[in-house]
């Protein structure tokens, strides 16, 4: 019977750190940069702010042409792309949910 408890404690103290773990109470801004055509741009510049407080923080586009903004606070959040003199037009207020990756296309036009 001892043993049964002790295993039980063991399962429960790692489904606690599991779940713990998981729960980091962030989430993710992640997206697309295409050019004017619908085709995917490598290497453009990416950045993101907070709609607050204007805080930019910049990434690039990788060869598939996303990009991601892990572990941001639930909130609001502006972004926009630019590559080769051409820009994506901002994107603003978009909605951060904890635990969750919120997907943003930007597309690149002529300046």
């Amino acid at each position: 019977m001892e043993r049964r408890v002790f295993v039980m404690l063991l399962f429960l103290i790692a489904a606690h750190a599991v779940l713990a773990q998981g729960d980091t109470g962030m989430g993710t801004l992640a997206g697309t940069v295409l050019d004017s055509r619908g085709k995917t741009v490598a290497g453009a510049s990416v950045t993101m702010q907070s709609a607050t407080d204007g805080n930019p923080h910049a990434t690039k586009s990788n060869a598939q042409g996303r990009f991601f903004f892990p572990e941001l606070n639930h909130g609001y959040y502006d972004v926009r792309a630019s590559f080769g003199g051409m820009a994506s037009d901002w994107k603003h207020n978009i909605e951060v949910n904890t635990g969750e990756q919120t997907e943003v296309t930007l597309r690149l036009r002529a300046r």
